[in-house]
């Protein structure tokens, strides 16, 4: 599972340092290709069988409903594969664009996942989470949390 933060640079290039102890995700899946797509004044990063599984499931969703087509526009036309090399990944341009990316970023452990975040709008969205979770945590326990 993706746990954790950590703050990183993207070079001139757009290539991210992908930490060490979510490289160790990947292996244990034995894939070194992860998944981008926008979210959310974010990055989404999957893993490779993670995001088949997302497909998978968007793939028999009813094609006429507008929120499944809003949703296929925008999240999975986003979805581009980045293949990690000496530990590094390329975030494509248009997918930096999206998100708001500059050279700081904050990578956000989400379990199945990690976000890409850029550092500001990371701070920004930290503090906003930071003042609901009291409230939203206890909303949560009926989920069994």
């Amino acid at each position: 599972m993706f746990r954790g933060r950590s703050k990183h640079f993207l070079d001139e290039k757009g290539r991210l340092a992908i930490p060490a102890r979510f490289r160790e995700v990947l292996q244990v899946k034995s894939t070194q290709v992860l998944v981008l797509t926008n979210h959310d004044n974010c990055l989404w990063a999957f893993a490779q069988d993670e995001w088949k599984i997302i497909e998978e499931n968007a793939a028999k969703m009813p094609q006429l409903e507008r929120a499944v087509n809003t949703y296929l526009r925008y999240f999975i036309s986003g979805a581009q594969e980045c293949v990690v090399k000496q530990g590094r990944i390329t975030i494509p341009p248009d997918l930096r664009e999206i998100s708001g990316l500059k050279k700081e970023v904050v990578l956000v452990g989400g379990l199945k996942l990690f976000e890409i975040w850029d550092r500001e709008r990371w701070e920004e969205e930290f503090e906003r989470a930071k003042k609901s979770f009291p409230e939203v945590s206890q909303s949560l326990h009926g989920l069994g949390i």
